[in-house]
């Protein structure tokens, strides 16, 4: 289960439908990314203080679309023949959050093959 809270709308964490939960992560990201305030696109305009606050919480998100994607749908990706491709995806994903430590370890752990401790 996973509870969306944006501040505006949802000021509580509220239980939502994937559905609902990822149309409203996909939009919020989507404000997130245009807001110059947060990702300045002209030269020798700061990034804010809390940039690295912002997107470590995106980052996060979007690894929830990940752990939702294996665990509910990821018989429909081996019939599509994707499966190669969502893995390659989820790999870059997650050595470029463990490496940089864009992601809390513990928010990791959903993936962990159960008894070998590898990943997906």
């Amino acid at each position: 289960e996973y509870r969306w809270q944006d501040d505006m709308k949802y000021k509580k964490p509220t239980a939502l439908p994937a559905p609902q939960y990822m149309n409203l992560l996909m939009d919020w990201i989507e404000v997130q990314i245009n807001n110059e305030d947060i990702f300045p696109t002209s030269v020798g305009v700061p990034f804010p203080k809390n940039f690295l606050q912002i997107c470590k919480k995106i980052l996060c998100r979007l690894f929830r679309v990940f752990v939702h994607v294996y665990i509910h749908h990821f018989d429909r990706i081996i019939l599509m023949g994707a499966e190669a491709h969502v893995n390659t995806c989820y790999k870059h994903f997650y050595y470029f959050v463990t490496e940089l430590n864009l992601i809390d370890r513990k928010e990791l752990e959903p993936l962990v093959s159960v008894g070998s401790g590898e990943k997906f």
